[in-house]
């Protein structure tokens, strides 16, 4: 047995001589570690213990806290998303309407020009056409007076007497002219 002794320099050793087991504590100690644990589990239940519950409900209502934020968030934006959706339908179909009313205000602006264009063409024909006429009238006129005149002249040299007088050459050359247009007078050959 001292064999064993000397392997465990340090166990204990009873009154009688006999060496106390090696897991039986000693008693002063065992206390001692009772106390000391009481003294922890004391700390810890009253300071640390209080100050991690109190963070976890405080993450737990911050974690709850944002779920309910985040579902309310989302309902917030499925409403957004709706709201949006109805907005963009409505500005289409506005769009739409605008479009078939630019449309048909077009149409009618072109079909009022092309009303316009025709009436200020009419317009312009019409204005032509007595410019025309009031220039053939004056050409008719015109020429009137120079064959009237030339005729007279030509009417004096072969008759060998002056048809010079105003109101008789105008009276002979406007039945001539009368007679050329109803068709009566025929060309004549004349000998030379």
């Amino acid at each position: 047995m001292l064999n064993v002794l000397a392997a465990f320099p340090s166990a204990v050793v009873t009154a009688a001589g006999e060496p106390k087991p090696p897991l039986i504590p000693h008693i002063p100690e065992l206390i001692f570690g009772f106390v000391m644990l009481g003294i922890v589990y004391l700390v810890v239940a009253k300071k640390v213990v209080p100050n991690i519950e109190r963070a976890y409900e405080e993450r737990r209502a911050a974690i709850e806290g944002g779920m309910q934020q985040a579902e309310e968030a989302q309902a917030q934006a499925e409403a957004a998303l709706q709201s949006y959706e109805a907005q963009l339908a409505e500005a289409r179909t506005e769009a739409n309407a605008i479009r078939e009313q630019a449309r048909e205000e077009g149409a009618s602006i072109i079909a009022e020009m092309r009303n316009q264009a025709n009436a200020e063409a009419a317009r312009i024909t019409e204005s032509a056409k007595r410019q025309i006429e009031a220039e053939r009238q004056q050409a008719i006129v015109s020429l009137r007076q120079e064959v009237g005149s030339m005729s007279t002249t030509l009417a004096s040299k072969i008759v060998g007497e002056s048809l010079e007088d105003e109101v008789r050459q105008k009276g002979i050359v406007d039945r001539f002219l009368a007679e050329l247009e109803a068709g009566e007078v025929r060309p004549e050959k004349v000998d030379s």
